[in-house]
């Protein structure tokens, strides 16, 4: 089953990211003290897949930790390839509920990271989502982490 293995927030835009144990999310901000959740109700909170994110980075031989991509959740044994299809569901992390609303594109901060990153995070929706909360609540790593089928 699908787990929480990482969370980060970052306070503001290119600020340093800051990686938690366990975090309060909320309805209105997303992640506490995370900038994002601030921005766009939409697109509080992102989640980004672990198996994904080591791929890309072995693919291209570089050895970055998954924070620099700037993601808030890391999660475990999930993809997210089937792209628009994923738009509408729903994510439980422990006793938050999230709903995907939308891909995470990568930057130009993952070119400068590292060349060719941006590229491999573009298709298949490699670089993550981007979901709204729908019911808050404090996460923790090892949560588990469900997807929701629709109604």
């Amino acid at each position: 089953m699908p787990k929480l293995i990482g969370i980060a927030t970052h306070a503001q835009s290119k600020g340093a990211i800051t990686q938690h144990q366990s975090i309060q999310v909320h309805l209105k901000t997303g992640l506490e003290n995370d900038y994002r959740g601030q921005c766009n109700p939409r697109t509080q909170v992102t989640l980004l897949s672990a198996q994904t994110w080591e791929r890309i980075c072995q693919t291209l031989d570089v050895k970055l930790d998954w924070s620099e991509r700037r993601a808030n959740l890391l999660v475990d044994d999930m993809d997210f390839s089937e792209g628009d299809a994923l738009i509408g569901q729903q994510v439980q992390v422990g006793k938050v509920l999230l709903e995907i609303t939308a891909e995470t594109d990568p930057c130009a901060r993952m070119e400068q990271l590292c060349p060719g990153l941006k590229e491999a995070l573009s298709p298949d929706w490699n670089g993550g989502i981007r979901c709204k909360v729908l019911k808050e609540g404090t996460i923790q790593i090892g949560d588990k982490i469900q997807l929701l089928k629709r109604i």
